[in-house]
């Protein structure tokens, strides 16, 4: 998980500002981004978020990977948004 959360980190320092928090639930482990200020700073924290996406380590991979589409994922259940559908549309800029 360690792992996941410094390629998060390192994606999160070279875009722009989200506009707002995302919390990744993978499995049982919680990444939490807050793009609300200058930039996005990522932490493992399980806090409130104003978009939440749950899904498994192994999806996030793939789709990472460019192997699982991510509008066939969310239709196929194997990723769940809830909150705010326009910061999940800024994800793939922290999904690169």
């Amino acid at each position: 998980m360690d792992v996941v959360l410094e390629q998060f980190e390192k994606a999160a320092k070279n875009a722009s500002p989200i506009g707002g928090t995302i919390k990744f639930l993978l499995d049982d482990n919680a990444v939490f981004i807050d793009g609300s200020g200058e930039e996005n700073v990522v932490s493992g924290e399980d806090k409130e978020a104003d978009c939440t996406i749950s899904t498994t380590l192994e999806n996030l991979m793939k789709l990472r990977s460019g192997e699982l589409n991510p509008m066939m994922a969310v239709m196929g259940g194997k990723v769940k948004i809830s909150g705010d559908m326009g910061l999940a549309m800024k994800l793939q800029s922290l999904l690169s």
